[in-house]
């Protein structure tokens, strides 16, 4: 049997894991706290909490029994927590053959708008993408140490339903941050889980991806088709420099660039549901 072991069974590995259990995949994970635990074995899975530090005998048990590993967690100041944790256990695991790390287009850095792709040297800004650079590295050095197939997949901004503009519009909480020049990618979070379904067959060796959409565009432009859709007032501009904005959404807005995802289609075969923000919203808002 295939099982798909995810350190960090959120929204994007959720959706992913709820089609390979479909298909008769065994799913563990971890979550943050004892209630997310206790929900996903609501779904049949074998959940176990991980607070980034501290190793637990059950989950190196579950990691030696596992056929996949998908790292959704993302670094911290001290690293990647499961890299850090686990990835003796990982290593040594002799049923382990694939690992897949959802990683960040912020490695790229800033390129000022232009287009970027996978033979792009990564050029991080912020201390967010150096320490996704970090972790990518880590992960491949295990790969290459270990035989072990590695998957890297580099994702822009996630949405889909209950995470998107749509939401935040109903909610009352959209802001239409604008900078001039500002524009990125994003995909929608059933293609993350198509794009990683495709590569859980590549054979061994060390793969990177970018999994975007096939539009690049202004952030305040999402917002705005969003209300439109909808019919309600667009939300005024924002400066990105806004005191009220959290660090992480400042840091978003550090970088611009166009992200290139013919490698994804080319290599995995991947067809897009969603290949714009377009089709994405409108199927959120009609649902």
């Amino acid at each position: 049997m295939n099982r798909l072991f995810c350190f960090g069974l959120g929204y994007s590995a959720g959706v992913l894991s709820r089609r390979l259990a479909a298909k008769g995949w065994s799913i563990s994970g971890t979550a943050t706290t004892a209630e997310k635990a206790d929900a996903l074995k609501q779904h049949g899975y074998e959940a176990f909490v991980f607070d980034g530090h501290e190793r637990d005998s059950a989950i190196t048990d579950a990691l030696s029994r596992s056929t996949h590993v998908l790292l959704s967690i993302p670094p911290g100041e001290d690293g990647d927590p499961a890299y850090r944790v686990y990835a003796s256990d990982i290593a040594a695991s002799p049923s382990i053959a694939w690992i897949g790390y959802l990683s960040s287009i912020s490695v790229y850095g800033d390129s000022k708008g232009e287009w970027v792709d996978e033979t792009t040297p990564p050029g991080p800004v912020t201390d967010r993408g150096k320490r996704r650079l970090d972790a990518e590295k880590a992960w491949i050095e295990l790969g290459r140490t270990s035989g072990k197939t590695i998957v890297v997949l580099r994702l822009p901004g996630i949405y889909g339903p209950g995470r998107s503009a749509i939401d935040q519009l109903r909610a009352g909480k959209a802001r239409r941050i604008f900078k001039p020049g500002q524009v990125t990618n994003r995909v929608h979070v059933d293609d993350i889980a198509t794009a990683t379904e495709a590569a859980l067959g590549l054979a061994s060796g060390i793969h990177v991806f970018n999994v975007t959409d096939d539009l690049p565009a202004p952030p305040q432009d999402v917002i705005a088709y969003g209300a439109e859709i909808l019919g309600v007032p667009c939300p005024p501009a924002t400066d990105p420099t806004d005191a009220s904005l959290s660090p992480m959404a400042r840091s978003f807005y550090a970088e611009s660039k166009k992200v290139s995802n013919a490698r994804m289609k080319s290599e995995l075969g991947v067809k897009l549901a969603y290949p714009t923000y377009i089709e994405g919203l409108n199927s959120i808002a009609s649902s």
